[in-house]
């Protein structure tokens, strides 16, 4: 069951690109993050910047066609991302052949498309839906489920 909704807005780009690396800088090893919205929404941007945020090494663009990289900690400490596209994925089978549950022990895992998949690799996850408005203004309603994102996520939109 989900806690309260909260809904922020960023005009441009660079705001999501900020509001991830908020969220990046509070994730640990064990956070799974599913990134939900229509092409073109900016769920790239904001892994980009999560990524940023956990100061993970590579460049953060769409996994669409090799469907999960990697990205290792810069400096040795802190959890790895690994960052999934699950678009292409015809359903929970597949999803269990990423072995993400795996990767959760020592990573966050953020997953694109991930809505209706990946939610049962953990008891505790962050849902952000996106929405891209006719003016532009992404709108991103954060959506915690488990007893862990509420007071995390209330962190996080404090910074």
């Amino acid at each position: 069951m989900s806690s309260a909704l909260r809904t922020v807005e960023l005009p441009q780009e660079s705001d999501t690109l900020d509001f991830g690396r908020q969220l990046g800088a509070a994730l640990r090893a064990g956070d799974l993050v599913l990134l939900d919205g229509p092409l073109g929404a900016g769920k790239t941007v904001l892994a980009r910047g999560i990524a940023a945020g956990m100061g993970v090494t590579g460049a953060v663009t769409s996994p669409t066609f090799v469907i999960a990289r990697v990205h290792r900690p810069e400096s040795g400490d802190g959890p790895a991302l690994v960052h999934v596209d699950a678009y292409r994925l015809a359903g929970l089978d597949e999803i269990d052949d990423l072995d993400l549950d795996t990767d959760l022990t020592d990573a966050a895992v953020v997953v694109e498309w991930g809505e209706g998949l990946a939610e049962r690799l953990a008891d505790a996850y962050l849902l952000l839906r996106i929405r891209r408005r006719d003016d532009d203004v992404r709108e991103i309603t954060l959506e915690p489920h488990g007893e862990t994102w509420g007071p995390r996520l209330a962190e996080v939109l404090a910074r």
